[in-house]
């Protein structure tokens, strides 16, 4: 619907704009999520593809310059020739009898188009609240106190890292604790993912909630002393151009005020300048065990699928995912075919898993993680990030066998 109008998160008129982080975290396959983004560019993701040709620095992580990001994407779809960009707000879901049709209007689905789904499905939806973390400005860094690493890295890295002694961390505590939030409106709920918090909510947690969380300081030891600090503030590399960070995992719901004073507090922020403070914004999905197939269809309405966030799942990997088998599955239901249900041993059939086969009561949004997964069989114990190879392989190869049943190959 943009730019005719725009949700309270979106500011680019451009398609596939990243609200939140710039990170489509882990790289390796070894990991879920590297292991998720390895099936999608075997399925002929445009995402990956896009991800892979606007990627930053990022140490073991996959991050990408949004702008350039979304560019590709935007220019991709505006010139293929069998799509039309028609840019208007849907309020409704259309009936019956057009053929396949998708839904992916996450996170922010507009009121009546959310009133229009849940009038369909007959189950209300859900919401949580998703949380973006501040831009500081790179010259505006006093870099005689940053550093640069990436943890347990040798060579210069690809973070900067913002140290903390004891003291100072017990003074950022104590002014993050006392700082005012903005206040919920009154039709909200406080209903946060567990996966991305924010920084306030952790620290009611505990004191060093954060030490062991986004501010933990393993494996960076400072240049100055040689040891790892007391705690650290670790940022990210927004663009190419490097002129803006992402202070990684600080996503927040103080006030702009509260922020930029609480934050000018870490060392190396004290002059900083924000391109962009914190915020939280409204995720609305649909319970999928009671809603979807496992080909991504309505249940009671076969011919709509959703995709994205929409469905349940958590972040951008996992909601680009959603999209790939809505497209395969529409295309096939289109022709004729019956939609495709992916073997739970991929990443992206234990996703699909969790979406369907979990028990309603306590159905909540979800990254993919190895939890998820069917227990491997293994002769023998192995180290983790074997445990992660194996399961990597597994899951590869069975992709590759169901692709070759399926006679399913990347566009």
């Amino acid at each position: 619907m943009k730019p005719v109008r725009f949700s309270p998160a979106h500011e680019s008129p451009l398609l596939a704009e990243l609200v939140c982080s710039n990170s489509l975290r882990a790289a390796e396959v070894s990991s879920a999520v590297g292991l998720l983004k390895e099936e999608l560019r075997r399925l002929g993701s445009l995402i990956m593809a896009a991800a892979d040709q606007t990627q930053v620095p990022a140490g073991r992580a996959l991050a990408v310059d949004r702008d350039l990001f979304a560019r590709f994407i935007t220019e991709k779809i505006e010139t293929h020739p069998a799509i039309t960009v028609i840019r208007e707000e849907v309020t409704e879901i259309p009936p019956p009898g057009n053929g396949p049709l998708i839904l992916t209007s996450g996170p922010l689905t507009s009121s009546p188009l959310a009133a229009s789904l849940a009038q369909l499905t007959g189950e209300e939806h859900l919401a949580f609240y998703d949380a973006i973390a501040p831009i500081v400005a790179a010259d505006s860094l006093d870099m005689s106190i940053v550093y640069r690493a990436s943890r347990y890295d040798d060579g210069p890295g690809d973070y900067l890292n913002c140290p903390l002694n004891r003291d100072e961390y017990a003074a950022f505590i104590a002014a993050l604790r006392c700082a005012d939030k903005v206040a919920l409106k009154e039709f909200e709920e406080q209903k946060y993912f567990e996966g991305c918090l924010p920084i306030e909510v952790m620290m009611e947690r505990g004191e060093n909630t954060l030490r062991f969380g986004p501010m933990k300081p393993v494996g960076l030891p400072d240049p100055r002393t040689g040891r790892d600090p007391y705690a650290v503030v670790q940022l990210r590399m927004e663009k190419k151009d490097g002129l803006f960070y992402n202070m990684v995992g600080f996503q927040t719901k103080l006030t702009y005020a509260a922020q930029q004073e609480v934050f000018r507090l870490i060392p190396g922020l004290a002059q900083a300048r924000f391109a962009r403070l914190g915020s939280i914004h409204r995720n609305t999905f649909v319970c999928g065990p009671k809603v979807l197939l496992p080909s991504l269809q309505v249940k009671n309405r076969p011919d709509l699928l959703l995709a994205g966030q929409l469905t349940g799942v958590e972040g951008y990997v996992e909601s680009t995912a959603m999209g790939l088998l809505a497209g395969i599955n529409a295309v096939r239901l289109a022709n004729g075919q019956a939609g495709l249900e992916l073997p739970n041993d991929t990443a992206l059939g234990a996703l699909i898993g969790h979406l369907t086969q979990t028990d309603p009561r306590h159905f909540q949004p979800s990254n993919i993680n190895f939890g998820l997964f069917p227990a491997p069989i293994l002769a023998t114990k192995l180290p983790k990030k074997q445990r992660g190879q194996h399961r990597a392989e597994t899951a590869l190869a069975s992709l590759k066998q169901f692709c070759d049943a399926e006679k399913l190959e990347p566009a």
